[in-house]
């Protein structure tokens, strides 16, 4: 009796996720700001909360209330997910349940790599979070392992290994968020840098089955190798390494795809799809229903992987359901979700390798800067490998119709030389030493802004600028607050009609996590990960991010 009565003790005390995680709740997820169930905050990955308690009247006097420290060094990217008052969170080599109200942990289960699994990620070792769905909890190893964690244990339910020719020893790595859309885990896959084709895939959510693979890079012969010289495709790069957004209407999954490998374009010829494109797919089969290529024959590693964000704007005087992408080439892209057509396309940074892009066709007006690029003369190029934008997430309130994005403004000098005579293979790195790049400014102390752009002109309603670059995702809510975070350890609370600072908090490290705010028990909070790391804080020589320490940690502020 006495045995059993602790028992309960112990569960009043720790909350315990509710099983139910149903395709209804998950579609629902925007509408119940109880719950965090999708990565962006919903399926058309808005960010963006229906909550009011914090608004601009009192976000000044937020203040943390918890915080726990993640135990890990490396770039600390995830989205937290929330439901039934637990919050679950991830590094690369571990996942934990939380406690929302105290910030305890209710378990931790450790994911262990062979040494030589670390040796060929790119640009970070990282994780970026977990998807939720009856009562799983499911995520990528970097290993290219997709698992299942019983929500309320931690155990493994499920545990299945990418199929053939994906292994750490051909450069494939997987660190994304899975996206569970009609019944199906979409995942996709990092390491464009290695030489081999990416792609997305779909899993069983019940049982892990190994369903489908999407290649982004078409095989000699099949449909799309015409745009590949010789057998260029078959180290073509295109990795899918930023969860995607999906329609159950449309029944469609958007997904953006990264950058076709080698770098040095003089390697390759022809447009190089499926590389930098949204493409549009159906989440039971992979079927692919539509696509847009960005950055056709791309030279400058203007990776498309940005999340499209889904909306309902008007277009030619009638509501239309749209996909929007802020690209790392420097324009702001939206398109009809229902055929991709191209609806809009306007620089939201400064652009000097095109002119615009031609709406009827969809491409990029390439110029002078371009064209000698891609003769392997030296030109200066806007924006950077950068780009305007990088990973990082945009949010879209439905209220001001403005897009809320952190944007760098580097420039570089590029220069593409004579390309070496051996042939790629998986596994070797096919980018840094193929070309020459070095970071160029108009104001080294101006590396970057906050801005609030229109989606259909680009136009900026604001923006703030920072000294370097913000690689954190934005966060919107009905109160008209932006959250986001600086690369130098600010959580951040900014009026979303004008950009004026409302408040400011100093984390321990560098912040490159995802916002995302819930309501428990009739309080709102707000959450946000700490912990630099990334290819920019890596390697970009950034004055301002010389003192800035390592380590992880997870955030919760609330009003007091």
């Amino acid at each position: 009796m006495i045995a059993r009565s602790l028992a309960a003790l112990l569960c009043m005390a720790l909350p315990v996720s509710a099983v139910a995680q149903t395709a209804e709740d998950l579609k629902n997820d925007h509408k119940t700001p109880g719950d965090v169930l999708v990565y962006g905050m919903g399926y058309w990955a808005q960010r963006y909360s229906p909550l009011t308690q914090i608004n601009k009247s009192n976000a000044s006097r937020i203040v943390p209330k918890w915080a726990l420290s993640l135990t890990d060094n490396r770039g600390s990217e995830g989205f937290p997910v929330v439901k039934d008052g637990v919050m679950y969170v991830t590094t690369h080599n571990m996942t934990a349940a939380v406690d929302v109200l105290t910030g305890k942990q209710v378990w931790r289960t450790a994911h262990e790599y062979p040494p030589e699994a670390l040796r060929t990620v790119c640009c970070g070792i990282v994780n970026r979070g977990v998807a939720m769905y009856e009562g799983k909890i499911i995520r990528q190893l970097i290993d290219n392992h997709t698992i299942a964690l019983d929500a309320k244990t931690g155990k493994e339910v499920w545990r299945t290994k990418s199929p053939a020719p994906v292994s750490t020893e051909n450069g494939y790595a997987m660190t994304s968020t899975p996206l569970v859309a009609n019944g199906v885990a979409v995942v996709g896959i990092a390491g464009a840098e290695f030489s081999h084709r990416g792609f997305i895939e779909g899993y069983d959510v019940q049982t892990g089955k190994h369903l489908w693979r999407h290649w982004n890079v078409p095989a000699p012969g099949e449909k799309g190798a015409d745009t590949w010289a010789g057998e260029t495709s078959t180290t073509g790069g295109g990795s899918s390494w930023v969860t995607g957004s999906y329609d159950p209407d449309l029944d469609l999954v958007f997904w953006g795809t990264g950058n076709p490998s080698p770098w040095n374009p003089r390697t390759r010829k022809g447009d190089a799809l499926w590389t930098n494109s949204v493409v549009a797919i159906r989440p039971k089969t992979g079927e692919r229903v539509w696509f847009y290529q960005t950055s056709p024959e791309d030279p400058f590693d203007y990776d498309g992987v940005q999340q499209p964000v889904i909306a309902m704007l008007p277009v030619g005087g009638k509501p239309t359901k749209v996909v929007m992408q802020a690209n790392r080439n420097g324009f702001l892209y939206v398109l009809n979700a229902a055929d991709g057509k191209l609806i809009a396309a306007n620089a939201f940074g400064k652009v000097n390798w095109a002119d615009g892009v031609d709406i009827k066709t969809g491409r990029p007006r390439h110029n002078q800067v371009y064209r000698d690029a891609m003769a392997g003369k030296k030109v200066e190029v806007w924006p950077s490998v950068t780009g305007v934008t990088n990973w990082q997430s945009m949010a879209y309130s439905p209220r001001t119709n403005l897009l809320y994005i952190n944007t760098a403004h580097i420039g570089m000098t590029y220069e593409a030389g004579e390309p070496p005579k051996v042939p790629y293979k998986p596994g070797q790195p096919s980018g840094s030493g193929t070309v020459k790049r070095t970071a160029v400014f108009e104001d080294p102390n101006v590396r970057g802004y906050l801005v609030a752009v229109d989606p259909l002109t680009a136009k900026p309603k604001w923006r703030v600028p920072t000294k370097s670059p913000n690689w954190a995702s934005t966060l919107v809510t009905a109160s008209d607050i932006v959250f986001t975070g600086t690369m130098t350890g600010e959580f951040e609370a900014r009026d979303a009609n004008t950009g004026k600072l409302l408040y400011s908090f100093q984390t321990p490290s560098g912040i490159l996590g995802q916002p995302v705010t819930f309501q428990h028990k009739g309080k709102q909070y707000v959450t946000i990960q700490s912990g630099i790391g990334g290819v920019y804080a890596l390697r970009s020589g950034d004055p301002n991010l010389v003192n800035v320490p390592t380590g992880a940690s997870l955030w919760t502020f609330a009003l007091p």
